[in-house]
This record gives C-alpha cells, structure tokens and sequence, in this order.
C-alpha cells in the first residue's frame, strides 16, 4: 500500500498571502515522464521555488506520478488537494479528472466542464497563474502532443512573466513544444536538462528579488536613451513615448535572457548583435490577446450597442469599423463574428468592413492566415466553433465568409493618418502602454475617425480622459462611448498640422536641375489653378461651424455683430443668410449637393449676383459631418442676347436629340437578348449550385464527426501513453523488487513453495528440492504428484486444513537423506487481505535436532552420575521449588518424583521439610550470593523417624545469568538406633569469597 505524505496545513484564513517566492507550473503530455524525472534529477532540492505539475492524466485511473518523481527528488511530492497552500520546495501535481487553478498562493481544484477530449488544463492553470502572480510567473512546456499550454504561455507573456519550452529535437511528442515556439513568445528555447540550470539563474537574477528596482543613474538612461534611438532607426517605430515602466521591465527581460547586468553591456549587444534589435522589437509589442476576451464586454456590445448602430440603417449601408492594435487578429474576427450573429438574428444582410491594423508585420501574418490552435476551444463556445471555424489537423480555421468581412494592414495609429467615416473602433489594451501626451493625440484621431454618433471600445482598464466633449459614456463599466457632434477633433489635427506627415521618412530629391523644374512647376500649376478658377468656399459642420477657408470670402461674409461667432449662417452678407440656410438644410437632409442660382447679394459696392454651393464631403447615403460651401459670381445676360442664343442652339439640340433616342433603341435591343441568355445561365448555375451546397454539407457533416472522433482519440491516446509510461515506471519498479526477492530468497537457504487455491504450485525456491522432488516444469501441477522425500508425512492434507481453517501449522519432519525440516504452512494473503492459496516453508533444523540429542545424551549422561551418589541431592529454583532431585533422595525420604518436582521443598512430605532456619538459610543464597556448608540438622519426619543431617547449600552457576538454582546436599549422619528426639543445632553460613 502506498505511503501517504502530509500535506501543509490548509489555509483557514480569508486574508490574502503573499507569495515571496517563484512559482513553476509545468505542463506536459506524451513523454512528459521521462522530462518530468529529468527536470527534477537536475534542478536542486533547496532552490527556493515551487513547482505545479500538469500533465494530461486518464480520468478514471489513478496515478502513479507522485510515487515516481518521489524517487528523483528530495523535495516533498505531493499529489494536490483543494485549498493547499503553496510553499517551497515542494512539488504539487494535478490530481485526475480535476481542473486546478491558483488564488493568492493556495491551489483550488474543480471539477471539469469540458468533455474530456475537449479539456485543455494547462492553459486554464497557467492563464490563473499569470492572473495571481503577474510578472513573477514563470511557466516551463514539456513533451505532449497538441497545443495545450500555447494560450497560457500567451497570459504569461503579457503579464511580464517569463517561459521556457523543451526543446522539440529532445522531446518525445513536440507538439506542444513547437506550437509554444512558434507562437512567437517562449523566452527560452532549451533542452530539459538545461531547463533547471537557466532557470536557477534567471531566478537569481530577477525573480527572486522583493526589492524594488535602483532609480537609473544618468549613464542607464542615457543608455536607455541609445536603445530608443535604434529601435526607432532600424524598425521605424518611436517607442520614446510608450511606458517606461513597460519599456524598462521588458528590457529587463531581455538582458536577463542573455545573463546580462548593466543596461549598458545590453546597449553594446544590441549595436553588435541586429537580431536582437528584432526581437527586442517583438518583446515591446506585448501581443497578448485572445477571441471574445473579457466575455462581459461582448456580451454587453452585442445587446446594448449593436442595436443602437443598425437602428434606421438601409439595407444596403456599410458598416466601417476600425480595429487598431490588433495583434494576430482574434478580437477582429471576434467583433465580425458577433455582427454576423445579429444579423442573423435580425434577419437582414449588411456589408461589413473591418479594417484591423498593427506594426507588427509577423502579427498581421498571422491574422491574415485565420489559422489557429486547437486549444481556442476555451475561448470560444461550441455553436461558434461550429458556426465560424473549420476544423483542420492542426487546429481551426477562420471560414471565408468571415475571413471576408476583414481587412488587414501594417499601420502605426501614432504616426499614420487614421481612417475615416468609422462606425465603430475598438482599441482595447493599447492606450495602456502609452504616455498621457500619446494618448491626447491619440483619442481626438479616434473622434476625427468616427462618425456622428460612432462608437469607441476602449478595455477597462482605459478612459478618454479629458476629451468630454469628443464623446459621451454608453456602457460606463466597460468603457464603451458613443461619439459627440464637435469640430473638436479636427480642428486639434489641423493645429497638429497632420503630424503624421511629418514623422513619415522623406528621401530628398536628387540635385538635378530637370527634376526640380518639374516638381516645382507642378507646385507653381496647382496654385495658380486654385487662385484663378476654384472660388472661394469655406468648409463648416452640419450646424454651419466654419472649421476652413479659403479665398477671398469678404464679399459674401462678413463678422456678425455682439460675440465673435465663426458661422457661416451668422456672417453671411444681406440677401444670402436665406439661402445658405436652405442649401446647408437641403444637403444635410438629402445627402447630395445643393446650388441656389442667380442669388442676389448686397455688397459695399451694390449688389451682386452669384451661384452658391453646398456639397457634402462624405458618401451621398450617410450623413455629413462636414460642407464644403461654395461661393461663384455670375455675370448677368442682357435679354436680347440671350433669344438670340436660344434660337441657334435650339436646331443643334434636336439633331442631336435624334441621334441618341436611335442609340438608345439600339442598345435597348442588345441589352434585352444579353439579360435572356444571361437569365438561363444563372438558372442553370443555380440548379448546380444548389447540389454543390447539398453535397457540401453533407461532407462538412461527415468531416465534422470524424474531426470529433479523431479529438476524442487522440485524447484517449495521450492519456494510455501516460498511462503506459507510469505502468513501464512501475513494472521497473516491480522488477528490481522481484530480484531482490528472488535474491533474499536464495540466501536465506529455507525451502519455498508457493501453491494456489487448488494446491497446486505457483512457483518454489531451490532449497524446496531437498524435500520435494521440483523441477521448473512443474510449476502450475498439484504438489500431490509430486513426490515427497519424506516418509510416512503427508503435507498435502495439512495443507487443505490451513486453506479450509486459515489457522498456520508447523511440524518437524525427517527425509530420506538424513535431514530435519521445520515445516511450516501458512495461508497466502494479497495486499487486499484475500487469500490467494498456501505457502510452505522448510527450514532446516538438521544442526539443532544434532544439538538437542547432545544435550539429551549429556543430560542423561549427568543424571545417572547423580543417581548413583549415595548423598541425597536436590535442586531448587529461585521460589524453592524442585527442579529435580536424586534416585537417594526420594529413596531417604519416603517420596516419587510426582510428588516432589514442581512444588516446593518446604511443601514436601505434609510440611515435613518447613524447617524455619533452613528458611533463613536457603533465603540469603540466592540474593546474596552465600552459601552454608556442613550445616547440623535433627528434625523428626513423620513415617520416618529421627534424622541428623549435614546439610550443603550453594547457588549454581550460570554464565548467561537468566537462571537462578540452588543445589542442596544432604549427608545422613543418623545413627543405627538413636532413639525418637526432635532439636536442631546451629551451624555456620558463610559468604562467598
């Protein structure tokens, strides 16, 4: 039975613990017992750490793993309970058919949710374990088919932890190894015996510590500073205004990564070494993201604002929405899939377009690709799996229909221009990492995006600060906020002057006099075209707010009287207030350019006619955030020239009115024979079409079940290798067991026969031979035809009666070759106290049956010399009690040795022996090791007569010192004759010298 280790006490409070040392968790699968035993053989007892072991275990069997890794450690193994508390030094393993989290430093278990081929448990323990301890969490990936752990190396990642992966070359499986490695985020990349090395040294370096970091002195930053400028220099970014808290932990990393201690050496390793620069560049990015992350917030987008963006929306209308910082592209895929469900739900069809942005080009890689691992079945439920993926060997796959509604591109939201005439952007977790002066450049951007009554996603952790007048609150919780109507925005980019622009690297032109003339003659055409031939027009919102001008605008507008008010409708001259109001109206409300002509407007100098403009600078079917007003003089026709016009150009009007209706009949005609041919090709198409999609769903069906059949298997394969390889544990275990036995067996030269229930033999030793006629092919007949070297004993009935009864025997026996055995036969119990059958033993007892008929002689021997003394001897226990007397005694005194041995001297003959001074005498032998010699006694014993006697007393001496004898001699000194007296003399008693 196996031995149970004591756990740590429970913790019974409710007060958070703090953890002040690292925590490991370790995850692994097929293989992982032979990485598991490696680790451990090589990481040291007294390292101060602790380790969580999560291998993929069989639900209905019990492991073996703790007694295994037991005997490749010091370290206590423990197999986990709800509610331990974690400490160092220790290691803790995943019981079966249990999920394990981690809360404050105690580790709670559960019962899983998912099916069984669908449960990924190291994900779901690393994902808590960057959760409780943040950036002092620390993950190792082993051997293991799939990609289990790769989403929770992920959460490692991006809370500032750090990981090591097998190496795949080592690895049993690499399934695991290789999908955490090309997820682009493992920190060390070794085989497992160098694992505990670099970890021991990376703890040593960081997170071992509980003392906040030294302030930089001028030389780190300054070096901080050179980093800075060759990021920026050889990857285009300026990471100068992220936060330097981010920036430096990051760095911090990379030079622990390299065994690294001054920010300088790191900035020369960087000069020499570009690759770095690279993957510095990566660590900075923090890609850490995940499908449907923080559920709350989509569910909370799906019933509150979804409904709010498709209200009164044409069922032709494009939905616009911006996804910057998207990393590999799950929370894009996320947004399209739950537009997709609305409108599903809703029952009509819109066109949607995301447009997802990062400046990580392996990122956009990656999102553009839609492939994933399969453990994103944690993420996302069942229905959408289904509904939105397509599963393949190596995981999923985004279908086509949503891979359709995104669009991705490299874009920096800092220094590029933003897109425009957005419905929705969701920026979630990016402006985090930025400086308060980043962010009030970037959310104004957001706002210029945005149309009226947009919507910005911001993460939880995020606000939009002061910006109160760009956006109101929708969801306060989770950050959600509906766009306000302000020329806010745009009026900050234009005082920014763009800075986008300005930040993009301009290669100067060449000096070459054919170049320069022609860039700046196209420059000197372009303003000239503007000054003589584009009037003068100001752009204003909806409300008529100016925002720009340009031209000469004094003849139509002038400043309004009382408080500066910069409206088009406020400043417009007499005769044009009217119309201008008309016209913004018009375009606002139809979504098209409105023109007034022949407008009459009173100047200084008279009054004038024009055209005036208004042309919404958006689509036609959406409504316009700005209007571009258009101001054009018009110079009056005298009446008699314009008949005259009218009659030459009436001729030319119908010549030409004829030619386009014979045209127009013309094409007509084609286009109704191209629309019949086209009608029966599409109907033909349709019909093939519609059996393509039937026979289509019917492989999706079949290929679906076979998906789930090949999880389910592979599960239960991943879980018998485990098995297996705790069972090969076990039979190694089993087998030096075996030997030893067989060993101790051999040595211990007593005879072995092993029978079952039916008596018949199960296996024997050797020295079994000396009683039994064995030879290795009996094994499995009955040992009652065997033939037995002992005559006239039976064993096989004994045998029976201690199945039968279960009560042992022992007998001694004599074979044929002048041997004695101790026969014992005894009942064989399993570790489950069932009787399995009978054992016998044979112990040879041939030396000590030699013994005992030496001793048997020589007492014989010693008893006839006693017997033929003529003195009465006796001997006397320490109570006085006879042991044994001579032939003379029993002779002299009238007794039989059944009424003599065994009770004591002074009992003897009714009391005829109760003498109180030999009382006194025989007393002081004993204890005080004394002795009396020629010691004169007259007593009269009745049937006897008088006796005079010389009485001799000494202890007998015994080397062992157990037993205690005295030896009384009696010498009869009694006369012929004397006659009947009764009295005692006194006599001497001496001490023993």
């Amino acid at each position: 039975m196996r031995k149970k280790k004591s756990l740590p006490k429970k913790e019974t409070r409710n007060k958070p613990r703090k953890v002040n040392f690292p925590i490991i968790g370790i995850g692994a699968s097929a293989g992982g017992l032979e990485a598991f035993e490696l680790f451990f053989k090589t990481m040291p007892a007294d390292c101060g750490m602790a380790f969580v072991l999560i291998p993929h275990l069989d639900p209905g069997h019990a492991s073996m793993l703790s007694e295994i890794l037991q005997r490749n450690t010091t370290m206590p193994v423990h197999e986990a309970q709800d509610q331990t508390i974690i400490q160092p030094n220790h290691v803790y393993i995943i019981p079966p058919n249990k999920d394990m989290a981690i809360f404050h430093g105690a580790l709670n278990l559960s019962v899983p949710e998912q099916a069984r081929g669908q449960r990924l448990p190291i994900d779901s323990f690393f994902r808590s374990l960057a959760e409780d301890q943040g950036e002092r969490s620390i993950c190792v990936i082993l051997s293991g088919s799939g990609s289990d752990g790769t989403l929770g190396l992920r959460a490692i990642h991006g809370a500032g932890g750090v990981s090591f992966v097998q190496e795949p070359s080592t690895a049993k499986y690499d399934g695991m190894p290789t999908s955490a490695i090309k997820s682009g985020l493992a920190t060390y990349v070794l085989p497992v015996d160098k694992i505990a090395m670099q970890m021991v040294v990376y703890i040593k370096i960081i997170a071992d510590t509980g003392v906040p970091p030294v302030p930089p002195v001028p030389a780190a930053v300054s070096a901080m500073r050179r980093i800075m400028i060759l990021l920026r220099s050889k990857t285009g970014n300026d990471f100068s205004q992220y936060k330097q808290t981010t920036i430096k932990r990051r760095v911090e990393r990379r030079m622990a990564a390299h065994n690294l201690e001054n920010i300088e050496a790191y900035s020369r390793y960087l000069h020499e070494n570009p690759a770095e620069v690279q993957i510095l560049f990566k660590e900075l990015l923090i890609n850490v993201t995940s499908f449907f992350r923080d559920k709350e917030v989509f569910e909370a987008l799906a019933k509150e604002i979804l409904p709010r963006l498709f209200e009164r929306k044409p069922e032709d209308y494009i939905f616009r929405i911006w996804v910057p910082g998207c990393a590999s592209g799950e929370e894009a895929y996320s947004i399209a899939m739950l537009f997709r469900e609305y409108m599903d739900e809703i029952k009509k069809e819109y066109r949607i377009q995301i447009y997802a942005t990062d400046i990580d080009e392996d990122a956009i890689a990656t999102a553009r690709a839609g492939t994933y691992p399969a453990n994103i079945a944690i993420d996302v439920s069942p229905g959408r799996l289904q509904r939105f993926f397509v599963k393949e060997e190596t995981g999923f796959r985004i279908k086509k229909e949503i891979r359709e509604m995104v669009v991705f591109a490299i874009q920096n939201v800092i220094k590029d221009p933003p897109f425009t005439k957005m419905d929705m952007i969701s920026c979630r977790n990016l402006l985090i990492y930025l400086e308060p002066e980043l962010q009030t450049r970037v959310i104004p951007a957001f706002h210029y995006a945005l149309r009226p009554g947009g919507v910005l996603m911001l993460s939880p952790s995020e606000s939009i600060g002061n910006f109160t007048d760009l956006f109101t609150p929708l969801d306060k919780k989770w950050k959600i906020y509906g766009t306000k109507p302000s020329l806010a925005s745009t009026r900050a980019l234009v005082a920014q002057r763009f800075p986008w622009a300005g930040d993009l690297p301009v290669k100067e032109p060449e000096e070459t006099p054919g170049r320069r003339d022609k860039v700046n003659l196209a420059e000197l055409t372009k303003r000239a075209l503007l000054r003589s031939f584009a009037p003068p027009s100001v752009i204003t919102d909806e409300n008529g707010d100016i925002a720009y001008v340009h031209g000469d605008t004094g003849n139509y507008l002038r400043p309004a009287e009382g408080n500066a008010r910069m409206n088009v409708i406020d400043m417009a001259r007499e005769g044009l207030q009217l119309e201008i109001r008309a016209a913004i109206a018009n375009a606002v409300a139809l979504h098209s350019p409105a023109v007034c002509r022949d407008v009459q407007v009173r100047t200084n100098g008279g009054i004038h006619t024009i055209d005036l403009t208004v042309l919404p600078l958006v689509d036609p079917e959406t409504t316009g955030e700005l209007l571009l007003v258009s101001f054009r003089d018009v110079e009056p026709h005298p009446p008699e020239k314009r008949t005259r016009e009218k009659r030459v150009s009436a001729k030319g009007v119908s010549k030409r009115v004829e030619e386009l209706e014979q045209e127009l009949a013309y094409t007509k005609e084609n286009l109704k024979a191209t629309i019949e041919e086209m009608q029966a090709a599409n109907e033909e198409l349709k019909s093939t079409n519609e059996e393509l999609q039937s026979t289509n769903e019917e492989l999706q069906s079949t290929n679906e079940e076979l998906e789930t059949s090949k999880e389910e298997l592979q599960s239960v394969n991943e879980e018998i290798l485990t098995v297996n390889a705790e069972l090969q544990a076990k039979i190694e275990q089993l087998t030096g067991i075996q030997n030893d036995m067989k060993n101790l067996l051999e040595n211990v030269n007593v005879g072995t026969i092993f029978l079952d229930e039916h008596l018949a033999i199960k296996r024997f030793t050797r020295d079994a031979t000396r009683v039994f006629r064995l030879a290795a092919s009996d094994t499995g007949r009955s040992l009652a035809d065997i033939r037995s070297l002992i005559p006239d004993v039976d064993l096989i009935p004994d045998a029976q009666e201690v199945l039968d009864s279960l009560i042992p025997q022992e007998k001694q026996v004599y074979t044929t070759s002048n041997e004695w055995f101790l026969v014992r036969i005894m009942p064989y119990r399993t570790l489950e106290n069932v009787i399995e059958g009978v054992v016998l033993t044979f112990s040879d007892i041939t030396a000590l049956k030699a013994v005992e008929t030496e001793a048997h002689r020589a007492r014989n021997y010693a008893e006839n010399i006693v017997d033929t003394i003529r003195e009465p001897l006796v001997v006397l226990n320490g109570n006085f009690e006879v042991v044994s007397a001579s032939r003379s005694f029993y002779r002299t005194f009238g007794v039989t040795p059944e009424t003599t041995l065994g009770r004591t001297l002074f009992e003897l003959g009714n009391g005829q022996w109760d003498i109180p001074r030999l009382h006194e005498l025989l007393e002081s032998v004993l204890p005080k090791d004394t002795y009396f010699d020629n010691y004169e006694v007259e007593h009269d014993f009745p049937g006897i007569g008088l006796k005079k006697m010389l009485l001799n007393a000494h202890r007998i001496p015994d080397e062992a010192g157990i037993t205690q004898l005295i030896l009384l001699a009696i010498e009869d000194q009694t006369p012929p004759g004397t006659p009947g007296e009764t009295g005692t003399t006194g006599g001497k008693s001496r001490k023993r010298a």
